[in-house]
C-alpha cells in the first residue's frame, strides 16, 4: 500500500453537495493544513436542492487553511470534467456524484446512466490522461443484490444485481478495475452501507418516517420488524473515506512478471445489524426527547407492521475485516448516538 498524505494536496470531491460529499469536504478542512479542495455537484432536483445548498452554505467560511473551488456542473459533462483537471493537478480524486435510489431507477433509468456510468467513465478517462495518486470512488452495498450469505464480503460474487442502481455501481467496479489495469490507475472502491445522520437524504427510511409520523401518517415495518440492516452512521463513513484516501493500492508485478492491477475493494459498515422494529423504537425515542414529537404521540397507532416486500432479504449486512486489517478502522458510533444527532438537527433545520 502506498502512503498518501493528504497535505497540500490537490482533491476533487464530486457530489460535494451531497450528503456524504459535503461531510467529507468539511473533515478535510479540519484534517488538511494547507493544499486545494475542489468540489463539483450538479444540484439536482432528486430531493429538496435547498437541503444541498444548506449543506454547501455550512461549508463557506470553514477553510482557514485550505483553498476551496465549489462548482456547479454535471460529471457527465466531458469538455468541464477535462477542463478541471487541466486547470487542477489534482492528486486525489474522491467520486461521490452519483444518481441514488432504488425505486427512483424503475422510472428515470436515463439519469442513473448519464450520472452513475458516462459520469464515471469521464472522471477514469480524466484520470488516465493526467495521472493521479488514488482514485476512490462510492459504490453501495446494493451490489450484493439477493444474496443470501451473511455478512456481505468482499469475496462474495455480485454477478445479480436486483436494481439499475446496483448494475451502475458494479459496472464502477469493473470500470475501475480496467483502468487500474489498463493505465495503472490506483483506484479503490467504497461499498457503502446504510448512511444516516444529520442533514441526509430526504428518501432514506429514517428521514421519511420522521416525515410520516410528524404528519400523523402511518409508518410501514416490513417483514413485521424483523428485518436487520447496517447502519453507519455519516461521520464514521467519512472517517473511513478519509484513511482509504491515505493508502492507495500499491503498484507492483506479479508472479507472471506482469503488473498487478493497483485495485481495492471495501465494505464500510457499522458490522452490528441492528433489527428493524428497535431501530424505530430508537428513532421514536430520539424524536420526543429532541422536541420533534410531543411526549404523549402515540406510536403504536402509527406503525403498521407488514410482510416483506417482494426481492428484499430481511438481513444484510457487512463483513469490514478487510478495512480493519488494512486501515485499522472500525465503526464506533451507536445507533442511539446518531439517531440523537439526527434528531436534534431535524428540530433545528425544521423548527416547530
Amino acid at each position: 500500500m502506498e502512503k498518501i498524505d493528504l497535505n497540500n494536496k490537490t482533491i476533487l470531491v464530486t457530489g460535494h453537495a451531497g450528503f456524504i460529499g459535503s461531510n467529507l469536504v468539511g473533515r478535510l478542512f479540519s484534517e488538511m493544513k494547507g493544499g486545494t479542495v475542489v468540489g463539483i455537484d450538479n444540484l439536482n432536483s432528486y430531493y429538496d436542492p435547498s437541503l444541498k445548498d444548506y449543506r454547501l452554505g455550512k461549508l463557506e467560511g470553514r477553510s482557514k487553511k485550505v483553498n476551496y473551488v465549489s462548482v456547479k456542473g454535471n460529471i457527465a459533462d466531458r469538455e468541464l470534467i477535462n477542463r478541471l483537471f487541466e486547470e487542477y493537478p489534482f492528486d486525489i480524486v474522491v467520486n461521490l456524484a452519483a444518481q441514488a435510489g432504488v425505486r427512483y431507477s424503475i422510472e428515470n433509468p436515463d439519469v442513473y446512466i448519464e450520472s452513475n456510468v458516462i459520469g464515471f467513465y469521464n472522471i477514469l478517462e480524466a484520470c488516465r490522461h493526467h495521472p493521479v495518486q488514488h482514485l476512490v470512488y462510492a459504490s453501495s452495498s446494493s451490489v450484493y443484490g439477493g444474496n443470501k450469505k451473511v455478512p456481505f464480503s468482499t469475496d462474495d460474487r455480485v454477478d445479480n444485481p436486483v436494481s439499475l442502481y446496483a448494475a451502475t455501481k458494479k459496472s464502477n467496479e469493473l470500470f475501475a478495475h480496467c483502468y487500474s489495469k489498463l493505465y495503472d490507475i490506483p483506484t479503490t472502491g467504497l461499498r457503502f452501507f446504510t448512511v444516516y445522520g444529520p442533514a441526509g437524504r430526504p428518501d432514506m427510511a429514517y428521514f421519511g418516517f420522521t416525515n410520516k409520523l410528524l404528519k400523523g401518517e402511518t409508518i410501514q415495518i416490513y417483514n413485521y420488524g424483523n428485518c436487520r440492516r447496517d447502519f453507519t452512521y455519516v461521520d464514521d463513513i467519512v472517517e473511513g473515506i478519509v484513511r482509504v484516501m491515505q493508502g492507495a493500492p500499491s503498484r507492483r508485478v506479479g508472479e507472471d512478471g506482469l503488473p498487478v492491477p493497483p485495485y481495492a475493494v471495501y465494505n464500510i459498515g457499522g458490522g452490528q445489524p441492528e433489527n428493524l422494529l428497535d431501530f424505530v423504537n430508537i428513532l421514536q425515542e430520539e424524536l420526543v426527547r429532541a422536541g420533534v414529537l410531543p411526549g404523549d404521540y402515540d406510536f403504536e397507532a402509527h406503525k403498521k407492521l407488514v410482510p416483506m416486500q417482494p426481492g428484499d432479504v430481511p438481513t444484510t449486512y457487512a463483513d469490514a475485516s478487510a478495512l480493519e486489517r488494512d486501515f485499522g478502522f472500525v465503526p464506533k458510533i451507536t445507533l442511539r448516538e446518531g439517531l440523537r444527532k439526527f434528531a436534534e438537527w431535524y428540530k433545528e433545520y425544521y423548527g416547530d
